[in-house]
């Protein structure tokens, strides 16, 4: 699987520990910046990891801001595109499982490296649910990003 990755400046430190991380697991990862802890903005950085997923160049990213929850919403705001924030395994996961979840959103300053890499390994790991009620959800949820594209807010 190849995964995109990006940081901004705060996300900067952890960035490298995911990377190593994705390569233990013997998936690639395309590192999509930054290289340094000047200021960038994190909005940048998640629609570079975005834009690879809908491109077909990643299956899925991992952003890494100060707190996940800026590159969260700026990922979302690209079709195609399901950003989750997770500090825990288990929404990393299920996040996966249960809503097709294909960008993970860390926040740098809020959980250390080896939380970071275990949160990392779940959401690599997991597969989407064929499950018929995860798929209705996902269906639904998809129906109303369509919704939203054509400007039909009920």
């Amino acid at each position: 699987m190849k995964i995109a990755v990006a940081a901004d400046h705060a996300g900067y430190p952890l960035k490298d520990t995911v990377i190593k991380a994705i390569q233990a697991l013997g998936h690639t990862a395309l590192d999509l910046g930054t290289d340094s802890t000047q200021s960038v903005d994190y909005p940048d950085y998640a629609e570079k990891a975005g834009l690879a997923i809908v491109r077909g160049e990643a299956d899925r990213a991992v952003v890494i801001c100060g707190s996940g929850v800026g590159a969260c919403i700026a990922g979302n705001k690209i079709v195609g595109v399901y950003a989750c924030l997770c500090h825990d395994t288990y929404s990393a996961a299920q996040g996966v499982e249960h809503d097709q979840m294909n960008m993970l959103c860390l926040g740098a300053r809020i959980i250390g490296s080896e939380l970071a890499i275990h949160i990392m390994q779940a959401f690599i790991n997991a597969e989407p649910s064929d499950d018929a009620r995860h798929l209705r959800r996902v269906k639904k949820i998809k129906a109303i990003e369509k919704r939203e594209l054509q400007g039909d807010q009920q």
